[in-house]
């Protein structure tokens, strides 16, 4: 595999595939989380130059009936340009409180505009601007519109064609989580926006993205965490229980499916128990990792009852 990142590979962690494909319900570990010194190694790793300049731009506006979405872009880190969709309010006066849409693996920032996908993407978004949120959602690295940094393949290679991945999990996520501070630096730049008042809900892969975006970047107050991977090796380097002591004294709900075959119910429970906070809670619905779209209203009522 090609390693464009060497500074990321000379990480104390063993970096092991993740199986996406393999039950959590097969093999339940003891989850544990990093020391104070070990957690304050690894997040070093998400720190970036902020003096770089964003270079944004808005690209295009699109009025339908039922939104008014801009498309932004700005440069990432490593050089990267990150596209980005923003939609405020309808009604309300601004600034907007506003909330981080992150989307699952093989997915996209699209998601959140389409109704009937498995994670009810479009509904979500709509409910909460309905409820008075702008919405910010962009392509994690090597997804969606940024398929181009592995030459327009799908990310779900297959060895038996004869080609791989010029990514690895943790790179991307690792990287998503990097662009995600850079797409706050934008948001501050936007009046519209009050960055005293932004939170997170991300499904699945988006789901750890909220442990690791939340610890790492204190402008993140109110998190959803859905059907987020166990990931339960002791040195997984973007396992969600590396990451749970940077989200001390912030609200954090984890929504979870009973029968996920990425997360078993005990995973789940011990990745809950270590999260530090008094304002936390942990729900499970009766599915597996695609839940039902009633997951859309008890996250728009966390976002309500703390932002």
């Amino acid at each position: 595999m090609m390693n464009r990142y060497p500074v990321l590979s000379s990480l104390v962690f063993i970096v092991m595939a993740f199986p996406l494909t393999a039950s959590a319900q097969d093999a339940p570990a003891t989850l544990e989380t990093l020391s104070e010194e070990a957690y304050q190694a690894v997040i070093q790793f998400y720190q970036y130059d902020p003096s770089i300049p964003l270079e944004a731009r808005m690209v295009e506006r699109r009025e339908r009936d039922d939104y008014a979405r801009d498309k932004i872009v700005f440069r990432g880190v490593r050089g990267f340009l990150v596209p980005a969709f923003l939609e405020l309010p309808k009604t309300g006066q601004a600034p907007f409180p506003c909330v981080l849409l992150l989307h699952g693996w093989s997915g996209a920032k699209l998601n959140w505009w389409e109704d009937d996908n498995f994670i009810h993407g479009g509904l979500a978004r709509k409910a909460l601007l309905e409820a008075g949120y702008a919405v910010f959602a962009l392509d994690a690295q090597a997804h969606g519109e940024r398929a181009a940094e592995i030459d327009y393949a799908h990310v779900n290679y297959s060895e038996k064609d004869g080609w791989k991945n010029y990514f690895t999990l943790p790179e991307i996520y690792t990287q998503t989580t990097m662009d995600y501070r850079r797409g706050l630096d934008y948001l501050a730049t936007r009046s519209e926006i009050d960055m005293n008042r932004v939170g997170v809900l991300g499904y699945s892969m988006g789901g750890t993205q909220s442990f690791l975006l939340t610890s790492v970047d204190s402008r993140i107050k109110v998190t959803v965490a859905c059907v987020t991977p166990a990931m339960t090796e002791k040195y997984y380097p973007v396992a969600p229980k590396n990451y749970v002591r940077g989200l001390a004294g912030r609200p954090f709900l984890m929504l979870m499916g009973r029968t996920d075959e990425l997360c078993s119910e005990d995973s789940a429970k011990q990745l809950y128990d270590l999260i530090p906070s008094e304002q936390k809670d942990l729900k499970f619905f009766e599915s597996g990792h695609k839940l039902p779209k009633e997951y859309i209203r008890d996250a728009v009522a966390w976002f309500n009852k703390y932002l």
